[in-house]
């Protein structure tokens, strides 16, 4: 006998706590048969499919679920928690709709989908389309060449998020007293790095990461350079960027002229 399916709402509910629970969107049917008879407690076998752009667009995100109706033929079911069969529900870009609900059906429970219906999802989660946004505004990044940033990231937090800038050039010789008054010089700076004003003196620490990762930063040579601690009332740390060695070195004197190369903060 042939059975129909009846989708009375495809969008109910999005959970987001913390980014611990999946995003999901919870998604009811009610089943009938051919005589517009409800399927009253038994086991039904659906696949959902998220096409784009039409109702035979293409599929981003395939899954399958096994579900029991209740005693007013209901199926309830929750998208993005099922067997995933293709795609990445997480990774939906809910700004590029619009976007459809495919369903199929097996009224016995299993996987030989005999029902077929596809309906248009009219609004996107607000929390859905936040995660997208939250992704773009501020994405993940990795030791490398970021001009957006200023710079070279030569150092990141776990997540991604946050992280240390170097300047790509010099901003040039000076003594320690001197060089952070340099360093706020715009013209002193790459076109990249021109576009902030946060740059500050690396602490030796930081010099010693930049030190690590030279062969790919470039342009550092073999000279010294200041850091911004000090080591007594009139010396402060300088690093050699030929050996990797670090020593105290006077402060103020003409003498003690070392190169200056800032770092910032995301």
């Amino acid at each position: 006998m042939k059975k129909t399916l009846t989708l009375f709402t495809s969008l109910l509910s999005t959970l987001i706590i913390l980014g611990q629970t999946p995003d999901k969107m919870t998604f009811q049917a009610v089943v009938r048969d051919a005589s517009n008879t409800l399927l009253i407690n038994q086991n039904i076998g659906i696949q959902i499919s998220i096409l784009q752009g039409s109702n035979t667009g293409n599929s981003l995100y395939t899954e399958t679920h096994s579900s029991t109706s209740n005693t007013n033929g209901l199926v309830n079911i929750e998208i993005g928690t099922g067997n995933v069969t293709s795609g990445n529900f997480t990774t939906i870009d809910w700004n590029n709709g619009p976007f459809y609900i495919k369903t199929e059906t097996d009224p016995l429970g299993g996987s030989n989908y005999t029902i077929t219906g596809t309906s248009q999802l009219m609004s996107v989660p607000f929390a859905l389309h936040a995660k997208v946004a939250e992704s773009i505004i501020s994405p993940t990044y990795t030791i490398g060449s970021w001009p957006e940033l200023g710079g070279y990231v030569f150092w990141v937090s776990a997540d991604g998020k946050h992280g240390l800038v170097s300047e790509t050039q010099d901003q040039g010789l000076a003594t320690w007293y001197f060089a952070q008054d340099v360093i706020s010089d715009p013209a002193n700076h790459s076109t990249d790095g021109q576009k902030f004003c946060d740059w500050r003196m690396p602490t030796k620490h930081e010099l010693n990461e930049m030190y690590g990762l030279n062969a790919a930063i470039g342009s550092f040579g073999t000279k010294t350079y200041w850091s911004s601690i000090r080591s007594g009332s009139n010396t402060a740390w300088r690093q050699n960027f030929m050996s990797g060695l670090q020593f105290n070195s006077t402060a103020y004197t003409v003498l003690d002229f070392f190169f200056v190369r800032s770092v910032r903060e995301f």
